[in-house]
């Protein structure tokens, strides 16, 4: 065979064998083509071995070949013919092009423009949520199917107001498909934990790592918790806005009056849902340990204001309403979710599908069909 129709033959099988590597790609995602990035791009300076393999496989092996010196051409024309003398660079460039298949596999390619758009049904809501001292009080009745939420507790320890509000409020969370949910805590000042969004799974880590003494506990600022919560709430286009207050005490410090913070909610179209934990003036708290080193409850005082609450709820056409215990502290977010209309709402996530499988599945038939033409048609001696 000449070695110009060596060199034809030789092109047209890296041809074929290349359109067999990305074929399955060209195909499938021509017109997206332009989208397709790569995930892990070093990969891709490995294709500079593809050159090699493809050479060592085909005009390569030539070098290779075992050589006998004979005095006359005429043992030349028992020589190889026919089909396998024409096929024998395909073998090479087989590999050649399953190696480039699989870099290509390696370097993790991925379509990157494949938008989805869901219309979805939700509400803009911030979740305010009181880490002042007396929270440390006790809150009982936690269902079974919050103790989950609830960190471990030594013996004789029993749930306070916080671990309560927080166990809902997860609970509250997890539920929760296309609700945008803010979270606002406060003390003597309020703190934005996190804006509305619908990262629930941030959002649950954020309120399970709430505890007393993470911010000034000394006081309880109502007021700005509700003015910073407004201020999370004025560029909502929701139709309904709301704002869940979990305070157990009065306002006692703070910038921002309750009743003017009512008002700006008012002004963004937002409704202040206020929920006392805990029902009176008394409440049981932890007071160190025994001598057997057992928790020890004491009562205390802890001053609270119904009227205040109710009041900041009626203003805003929204409710009031008290949670002796933890069932009920569940009961009353459940029915304000029942008070407010929906908005409807188009969420786009834009995804990206992995196409490494068009690039691994040729590169192993490929490479296959190396084998098989090497072991059963193209065999060599020695």
């Amino acid at each position: 065979m000449s070695g110009l129709a060596r060199a034809v033959l030789l092109a047209i099988a890296i041809a074929l064998a290349t359109s067999a590597a990305g074929g399955w790609l060209l195909a499938s995602h021509l017109d997206t083509l332009g989208a397709v990035r790569w995930l892990e791009p070093r990969a891709l300076w490995l294709l500079l071995l593809v050159p090699l393999v493809l050479w060592r496989g085909t005009l390569g092996a030539d070098a290779r070949a075992v050589r006998l010196r004979v005095g006359s051409l005429g043992p030349l024309a028992a020589g190889p013919r026919g089909a396998r003398a024409w096929l024998r660079d395909v073998p090479g460039v087989l590999r050649a092009a399953a190696l480039a298949a699989f870099v290509l596999a390696l370097a993790r390619p991925a379509d990157t423009l494949r938008p989805e758009t869901n219309s979805e049904l939700g509400i803009d809501m911030v979740l305010v949520l009181d880490l002042s001292g007396s929270m440390e009080a006790v809150l009982e009745n936690l269902p079974p199917d919050l103790l989950q939420y609830v960190p471990t507790k030594a013996q004789g320890e029993l749930p306070t107001r916080l671990d309560g509000a927080k166990a809902v409020l997860r609970d509250f969370i997890r539920r929760r498909k296309s609700d945008r949910i803010g979270v606002v805590v406060f003390g003597k000042d309020a703190y934005v934990l996190s804006p509305p969004t619908l990262d629930y799974q941030l959002l649950d880590t954020l309120v399970s790592r709430m505890e007393i003494g993470l911010i000034d506990g000394g006081a309880t600022a109502i007021g700005d918790a509700i003015g910073v919560a407004v201020a999370r709430l004025r560029r909502s286009d929701a139709k309904s806005k709301a704002i869940l207050l979990l305070t157990d005490g009065d306002n006692n410090a703070g910038e921002l009056g309750p009743e003017y913070a009512a008002h700006l909610a008012n002004v963004v179209g937002a409704k202040l849902f206020t929920i006392q934990i805990g029902e009176g003036d008394v409440g049981v708290a932890q007071d160190g340990t025994d001598l057997f080193g057992r928790p020890r409850y004491v009562k205390k005082h802890m001053p609270t204001n119904p009227a205040l609450l109710a009041e900041l709820a009626r203003k805003t056409g929204a409710s009031s309403y008290v949670a002796s215990d933890v069932a009920t502290l569940r009961a009353s977010l459940n029915d304000v979710l029942d008070r407010l209309e929906r908005t409807r709402f188009e969420s786009t996530a834009a995804t990206y599908a992995e196409l490494y499988r068009l690039f691994l599945l040729p590169g192993a038939l490929l490479l296959a069909l190396d084998v098989l033409l090497r072991a059963l048609l193209l065999r060599r001696f020695p």
